[in-house]
């Protein structure tokens, strides 16, 4: 999650300037907002999250207290593949986090049956990885997604329409649960040779290969 500070700032004339900064860190918005109040010149300080939650500096500091231990600083990449002639669908993702000082990557695949096409399988990939966040308790975050997939990427982001039921019913879907998770999604197309690691997964998934692993990373 990034942060702004707003505050008034006092000069000589003992006039007060509105000012803030751009979205930062929540370790670096609190540093910065404990050297500002150091001045002696600042006063009505609040940090402001990116679903417009405020709090004062003693929040702040008791906040980040409480979600360091929480992952957070999340990167999501995930594919699926399709075989058209089993209907199976092989589901990818590759997550990275941060959990306190220390930062980790799971790597996940699984396979799943009735599959249409491989629009359809791109979503249910999707739709898996929001359930590993899920399960490692992510919450009231922000996350970024990035795919290969254009197509679904755009669509939730509400730039292209949709016009397949099988298609909506996922998109439906995924937005309930990134909207029961309180995600603050961002949303990012990249190249299939920046997406091969959760393309191999999904691959993996189709050949029976099933694999779940949390790795630090040093």
């Amino acid at each position: 999650m990034k942060y702004r500070l707003e505050w008034n700032y006092k000069v000589k004339s003992n006039e007060k300037i509105q000012c803030s900064s751009e979205w930062i860190s929540g370790e670096l918005a609190l540093q910065m907002g404990e050297e500002l109040e150091g001045t002696g010149k600042v006063n009505d300080l609040y940090f402001y999250d990116e679903n417009g939650t405020s709090w004062i500096i003693k929040e702040m500091k008791k906040l980040l207290a409480e979600i360091e231990e929480d992952p957070h600083e999340i990167t999501v990449f995930f594919d699926g593949g399709f075989n058209k002639e089993t209907n199976q669908a092989g589901l990818g993702a590759v997550i990275f986090f941060k959990q306190g000082k220390k930062k980790y990557r799971i790597r996940a695949n699984e396979r799943v049956y009735e599959m249409e096409t491989n629009n359809e399988a791109e979503y249910a990939a999707f739709y898996y990885a929001l359930n590993i966040l899920e399960d490692l308790g992510v919450h009231h975050l922000s996350c970024e997604f990035k795919g290969d997939s254009q197509g679904i990427l755009k669509q939730l982001e509400g730039e292209w329409p949709c016009y397949e039921e099988a298609l909506n019913r996922w998109l439906d879907r995924i937005e309930e649960k990134m909207k029961l998770l309180g995600l603050l999604p961002k949303f990012t197309v990249i190249p299939r040779k920046d997406n091969k690691e959760a393309d191999k997964l999904a691959t993996q998934a189709l050949e029976g290969k099933e694999i779940f692993a949390k790795t630090l990373i040093l």
